[in-house]
């Protein structure tokens, strides 16, 4: 098996070592960084039939004199599919670590394994400096990818550390796990089938005119089903128990950007119902940014909630009955709605380089709570203003920002506001009750 990779020719087995040199070759232009070694070192499992190479599986074959390869068409597929990923390195995803206590992150199933990789390489003693001397030996890539050159560490307090990864590369490794998982379900399967119809034999592998083996068709990954309602009105705190549901919720594609495998079920902590299947990367753009437990940060994520993307955004909000019924949102949705869109005009602005930059960063409090609604109260303010003023905005009553919220609801997504009301439900009563909250104690800190 010839070590050189001959221009064009897609339609034959390549070596680990020449598929290294070709997907480096073919993707040293592309927005996502990627790694080196990534058919020969950690942790390529070319021996297990396969290797990951952005999101899609490589198949790996073994030909006649017991040497591995793999097709090189498939390669460039995968660096083609790599290269179109668009990546913005400021639109961050936190991927660690989270608290003890189990989190939306954790709901339905235990966090990917990826993630877990990251973490404990980057929380064992001395990991900054065993990354590094990977760095300079035998890197230690995931699907192909460099994620040390996209990891981003922040500090708080001086010794809380946490890590962060663009976006764009938080749904890839999404889609490379799931797409692994699929991989390997299907290779069990044929080989399970193989054990009872005949003799044992590798899966997916034929041999070609030259005598080489080689894989029969496309790598087998099961496609996504859209969702389609089907857990519309149950309340997670029965759903979450019962077997099977993290496996159930896997073969759904995310109900926000339908890209994406689902990993968790997103649900209202306000009023306990399964909003829907989501990815990690939805799921956790969408959670409010607690400081305290009455407190949020309103970042610049709320941009995309409440304007580029807000027609799916409060789609998905609204899947909650009981949302839908009060045509609100969960109380910190919609205190940071307040201070993002209904007091923006209020806030100062400071001269800039290039014209006016807005003020400091804006926070919104609240005392009392949704069930109170007479008592309940939004503050807006804003933190660390260079010159020390703007402290706070406005104050705005609870039912004077509902009504704000259903006004500007009917402006921005009419299709949503429609559908909402307690007179526009299908079995609900007419007059709104409280439904049943989750109780459980999982993640109650996190809408």
């Amino acid at each position: 098996m010839s070590e050189r990779v001959v221009p064009g020719r897609t339609d034959g087995l390549i070596t680990p070592v020449a598929a290294d040199a070709l997907w480096a070759d073919l993707t040293a232009g592309s927005a996502v960084p990627t790694a080196s070694g990534v058919f020969t070192r950690s942790s390529a499992r070319v021996r297990a039939g396969y290797v990951l190479l952005g999101g899609r599986v490589v198949a790996a074959v073994r030909a006649s004199d017991g040497r591995w390869g793999v097709l090189e068409v498939e390669v460039r597929r995968a660096a083609t599919e790599l290269n179109a990923v668009g990546m913005d390195r400021r639109d961050l995803v936190r991927i660690g670590p989270f608290r003890e206590a189990p989190g939306q992150e954790r709901d339905g199933e235990t966090p990917l394994r990826w993630r877990r990789h990251i973490m404990g390489e980057l929380q064992e003693p001395g990991g900054s400096g065993r990354a590094a001397r990977r760095e300079g030996g035998r890197p230690h890539h995931l699907a192909g990818i460099d994620w040390r050159q996209m990891l981003v560490e922040r500090t708080r307090g001086g010794t809380q550390r946490t890590w962060w990864l663009p976006r764009a590369a938080v749904r890839l490794l999404d889609a490379a796990e799931h797409a692994e998982k699929q991989w390997v379900q299907a290779a069990r399967t044929d080989q399970e089938g193989a054990a009872v119809t005949g003799p044992p034999s590798r899966p997916r592998q034929a041999r070609d005119a030259g005598g080489r083996q080689t894989t029969g068709s496309e790598t087998p990954t099961a496609a996504l089903r859209p969702y389609g309602k089907e857990l519309e009105g149950q309340l997670y705190s029965v759903l979450s128990r019962k077997p099977g549901t993290s496996r159930k919720v896997a073969g759904w594609a995310c109900a926000v950007c339908r890209t994406a495998p689902a990993t968790v079920l997103d649900h209202c902590h306000e009023h306990g119902y399964v909003r829907a299947p989501v990815c990690q990367s939805c799921n956790t753009q969408e959670r409010p940014d607690h400081l305290y437990s009455n407190d949020v940060r309103v970042a610049n994520r709320y941009r995309r909630l409440f304007h580029t993307d807000a027609d799916a955004w409060l789609r998905h909000w609204h899947r909650c009955p009981g949302c839908r019924a009060r045509t609100t949102l969960p109380l910190p949705h919609l205190a940071a709605w307040t201070a993002h869109v209904a007091c923006r005009s209020l806030r100062p602005t400071h001269r800039a380089p290039r014209g006016r930059k807005p003020c400091g960063v804006l926070r919104v409090s609240w005392t009392g709570s949704q069930n109170a609604p007479r008592s309940c109260l939004f503050t807006v303010a804003v933190d660390f203003c260079p010159s020390g003023e703007h402290r706070v905005l406005a104050r705005v009553p609870y039912r004077e920002a509902v009504e704000r919220f259903r006004a500007w609801l009917t402006e921005t997504a009419p299709a949503v506001a429609a559908a909402a009301g307690p007179d526009r439900l299908d079995g609900l009563p007419t007059r709104f009750r409280p439904v049943i909250a989750d109780t459980s104690g999982k993640g109650l800190e996190l809408f």
